[in-house]
């Protein structure tokens, strides 16, 4: 795999916000940060095409992702050195796949292809389109939100990724989630202790 894609080994719990467009990620993945009073890694895509977009009035193209990609592992390691024991992630780069998939005729590049299969995350959460559409300057296909909720929904299931889905209101979604990520924590918690006692 492409060294530029490729997670850096650290130990820490990964999180991953997961979803189609305006569907809260963004909002979630900064309140998890708080309440774990850890470092939250922004979706790269958005400021990348966002200069696209100024500059050219061009949106998102295929010869983007392989970029796009890049400049996102870039910022998991990058950020993920400065995190507590979570990283939460706005994306990742199965997210780009899909994206590749749906938007361009089912193409993938194979790097690209290849990273999303081996990164691994400890949870990823799934967004629900119950959250209004907010327009903006890169989001497009309002029309099309459930058909691109079902894309990334089965993106995770097809690639065995641990997840749950969130629904309803903010405070909802985030003690949903923190629920679920307490449970990792004491999982590998509980795990930790017991390779311990064995090495005694």
């Amino acid at each position: 795999m492409e060294k530029k894609l490729k997670q850096d080994p650290i130990n820490l719990v990964k999180v991953v916000l997961f979803g189609p467009e305006s569907s809260g990620k963004t909002t979630l993945s900064r309140q998890p940060a708080r309440y774990y009073n850890t470092v939250w890694v922004p979706e790269f895509a958005r400021e990348y095409l966002q200069k696209k977009w100024n500059n050219e009035r061009k949106t998102c193209e295929a010869e983007d992702l392989i970029p796009i990609a890049i400049g996102q592992m870039k910022l998991e390691n990058k950020l993920s050195k400065r995190a507590d024991k979570i990283l939460i992630c706005d994306t990742d780069l199965l997210e780009t796949k899909v994206y590749s998939q749906e938007f361009y005729g089912g193409f993938v590049d194979e790097k690209l292809n290849e990273a999303a299969s081996e990164n691994q995350y400890d949870l990823y959460l799934l967004t629900y389109i119950d959250t209004p559409w907010e327009e903006d300057d890169l989001r497009d296909k309002p029309e099309q939100r459930l058909e691109m909720f079902n894309a990334f929904k089965k993106a995770l299931k097809n690639n065995n990724r641990p997840y749950i889905l969130l629904k309803g209101d903010r405070e909802t979604r985030l003690k949903k989630a923190t629920d679920a990520i307490n449970k990792i924590i004491t999982n590998k918690n509980n795990l930790h202790s017991f390779s311990n006692s064995l090495s005694y």
